[in-house]
């Protein structure tokens, strides 16, 4: 899965910023992958067979947060890097592996020849200390479904659970699930900093075209509700 790695001088420069290792580098990470093209995610093209096929898509009832759901967030945990991701309403229990940017600025993904398994972009907040943590993952490959296939089938209060390498779990709540054009999509809004502990899990979706690929991405927007 490999992305066409267009990007501006401005992305570029981000991507400059994001090399360092460390607390800095992460804490640059949250201000600055707002800047990260999402052309990796949303440009390849995955076929079944040869076949176009459609994943399952949010609606848009899916789109409009609970507000009571958002006051219930649990304390931030200590950085610990995670080490896989469970989602069980749509059967996902995957490991995860660190997600750095393309020399072009955009994202980074796994590698397309392991179906189930997702990645963490490295750089920037780990899930379940204060920030905007994020994954993201295939939504399907050459051989079939993929990790994320059914991601925009998810559901508002949703649990998404996420194992640290401290031993410690951390749990997510979905908040909502949303789907967006490339071409428009909310970088701030899904990639910008926030005062909580969150989540954003991206995969491919939208329309589907056989010499294109997929047309955008399905995001899911989570928050932390709790730890073990």
């Amino acid at each position: 899965m490999r992305g066409t790695g267009r990007t501006t001088g401005s992305r570029t420069r981000g991507t400059r910023r994001l090399r360092p290792r460390g607390r800095r580098a992460r804490r640059l990470g949250d201000t600055a992958i707002a800047a990260v093209t999402v052309v990796a995610l949303a440009s390849g093209v995955w076929l079944l067979g040869g076949r176009s096929h459609t994943p399952p898509q949010p609606t848009a009832a899916e789109g409009r947060p609970d507000p009571g759901e958002e006051r219930l967030t649990a304390p931030s945990l200590p950085p610990s890097p995670p080490l896989r991701i469970r989602i069980p309403a749509i059967r996902v229990d995957a490991p995860l592996m660190g997600l750095a940017l393309t020399p072009s600025g955009s994202l980074d993904v796994p590698p397309a020849r392991d179906k189930n398994l997702a990645g963490w972009y490295e750089a920037g907040t780990m899930p379940g200390e204060t920030g905007t943590a994020v994954v993201a993952g295939h939504v399907d490959n050459t051989e079939g479904p993929a990790v994320f296939y059914d991601l925009g089938a998810l559901k508002r209060g949703a649990r998404i659970e996420v194992d640290r390498r401290d031993g410690t779990v951390a749990e997510f709540t979905v908040d909502a699930v949303e789907v967006y054009a490339a071409s428009n999509f909310p970088d701030q809004k899904v990639y910008g900093a926030a005062r909580r502990p969150e989540l954003r899990v991206i995969t491919c979706g939208g329309g589907y075209s056989k010499t294109t690929g997929y047309q955008g991405n399905v995001v899911v927007f989570a928050h932390l509700t709790g730890s073990r």
